[in-house]
């Protein structure tokens, strides 16, 4: 039996760290965008060398858009392309399931 290819490239997207998390994310923003800053005070772990390469991840994989506005000052935004979109709706079963099948450890790390 062999496993379907498309899911393989998938998972290698979803399985490479913060790209299922930023995906999601910017789901759940208005107009399916954010500034970096805010991405980065929300996805408090992510440091701000991982968080630029992962943004140019998605942004290589046509998932998320780079969007500058030439105002002063300067706007960067990254909006969830229809591509990234549609793929941040297809893990809501999975959210579903993980919240029926697992269990989240709740101490405060700090």
């Amino acid at each position: 039996m062999e496993i379907c290819p498309y899911l393989e490239e998938t998972f290698k997207i979803l399985g490479r760290s913060w790209n299922g998390l930023l995906i999601n994310y910017l789901s759940r923003c208005d107009n399916r965008s954010a500034h970096f800053s805010d991405i980065k005070r929300d996805l408090k772990s992510i440091t701000p060398r991982a968080l630029s390469l992962k943004l140019g991840e998605l942004a290589d994989w046509g998932l998320i858009e780079k969007k500058v506005t030439t105002t002063t000052p300067l706007s960067i935004e990254y909006v969830l392309t229809p591509k990234g979109y549609a793929l941040s709706q297809a893990m809501i079963p999975i959210e579903e399931w993980a919240q029926k099948n697992l269990e989240l450890n709740h101490e405060d790390p700090a």
